[in-house]
């Protein structure tokens, strides 16, 4: 499978390639402005001490403080780390956030420790990265087996270390210690909104469609939710367990309940069971690769029937099998834009924390949705504007560019004659 750092920089390439950009963007760009590797002694339950190698990639503070989560993880490998942190440096960009983009990861198996070794783990981290964290260097979030517990436990410790409270450090807090309205369903809202959005601009009558989600965790669960409340239907959804289809439609709640009866989805009375890969090859309208990476591949691209994929997830197609897709006249709307929600709520949380002035979940759905929409427009213009109407590579200039503008007026590059045409 492709690695991912290299992946990030050839979009980053392909971006300032077809803006003209002065070459010193790309370098730039092309690795963190930051990298720390550190290792978190713990005190296990059986008595011995383990050590733990923890990560963190702050990539680019141009537009304003790094910000990204921290995933716990037996296979966090540096470069994955790296990556991620650059794809929050575009999300935000694209969101017109004032952040940069950071990410952080344990190498460590949390299915397998206690709850106290977590805490001693998700302390240990903060202390070891204190000197380059805080509300205005670098604000960590949940990622991947990361939770709104975890945060607390590490906005409790910087807390303790600064001797004042210090919420803001983390976002995806407990709403008790300050976190926002909204944030667990912020991803899934962002996306189908965008998804609405694409729809709409392709023709698509999104209340006649059918969806097949490939993913049934929080992202995957909710946007199942919000499209059902719109009218959309769900004829497929999958988890690691296995697939169901129904062309007929499944409705969320019942699914919800058979999964967290049983585990899984497969199995749900009145559906058939198929298997993941199975599900991505569905005739239906939408395509929404909610798991993992590398799902849709060349192997496989030349089957998917949707006219339209939104990923959910982060890298859920390869660069090749993106390429196929486009060729067949598929629109991919990219992981940088389609999952962007969780980020932006984020930001609203660390606003929130700044000015402590809470607002309404309405409030915060609303500014969503109005954030959500205007990216997507950006985007969806930018691809017109290319030969390929290639929505990922679109999105890749509005948001370098954005960048790029940030690093000329602070002085980090120069203007030439051929640079920052957009």
């Amino acid at each position: 499978m492709p690695n991912p750092y290299e992946v990030a920089k050839q979009e980053i390439a392909r971006a300032c390639q077809v803006l003209g950009l002065d070459p010193a963007v790309y370098r730039i760009l092309a690795r963190p402005l930051r990298f720390i590797e550190v290792a978190i002694p713990v005190r296990m339950d059986d008595g011995r001490t383990e050590v733990f190698v923890g990560y963190r990639s702050q990539h680019n503070d141009a537009l304003g403080p790094t910000k990204g989560g921290i995933r716990f993880h037996p296979q966090v490998t540096p470069d994955e780390v790296k990556a991620l942190s650059m794809w929050m440096t575009l999300k935000c960009a694209l969101l017109e956030i004032p952040f940069g983009g950071g990410k952080g990861g344990v190498v460590c198996d949390p299915k397998r420790m206690s709850a106290r070794e977590l805490e001693g783990l998700s302390r240990g981290y903060i202390q070891a990265m204190a000197q380059v964290m805080g509300e205005e260097k670098d604000i960590p979030a949940p990622d991947v087996y990361t939770t709104a517990q975890v945060m607390a436990w590490i906005a409790d410790e910087f807390s303790q270390i600064r001797q004042q409270n210090a919420f803001g450090i983390v976002t995806g807090k407990p709403l008790v210690i300050g976190g926002s309205l909204g944030r667990h369903e912020a991803t899934a809202r962002g996306a189908v909104t965008v998804v609405r959005e694409a729809a709409q601009a392709m023709g698509l009558d999104i209340r006649h469609a059918t969806v097949a989600i490939q993913g049934y965790g929080n992202a995957g669960s909710i946007a199942h939710r919000l499209l059902y409340d719109m009218g959309v239907r769900v004829i497929a959804v999958s988890d690691s367990g296995g697939a169901i289809v129904n062309e007929g439609g499944l409705e969320p709640e019942a699914v919800a309940a058979h999964k967290e009866a049983t585990g899984s989805v497969s199995g749900f009375p009145g559906a058939r069971t198929i298997t993941n890969e199975d599900l991505l090859t569905l005739p239906c309208d939408i395509l929404l690769p909610a798991a993992l990476e590398n799902q849709i591949t060349a192997a496989n691209a030349g089957r998917i029937q949707a006219r339209l994929v939104g990923e959910i997830a982060n890298g859920p197609t390869t660069p090749e099998a993106h390429r196929i897709l486009v060729e067949r006249g598929v629109v991919v709307l990219p992981d940088i834009l389609t999952n962007a929600g969780g980020v932006t709520v984020s930001y609203f949380e660390w606003v929130q924390n700044q000015c402590h002035w809470y607002w309404s979940e309405d409030e915060v759905n609303q500014r969503l949705e109005e954030r959500m929409v205007r990216a997507f427009h950006r985007v969806w213009e930018a691809g017109q504007r290319l030969p390929t109407r290639d929505l990922r590579l679109a999105a890749y200039t509005v948001a370098v560019a954005r960048v790029a503008e940030a690093m000329r007026v602070r002085g980090w590059i120069h203007r030439t004659d051929s640079s920052f045409r957009s």
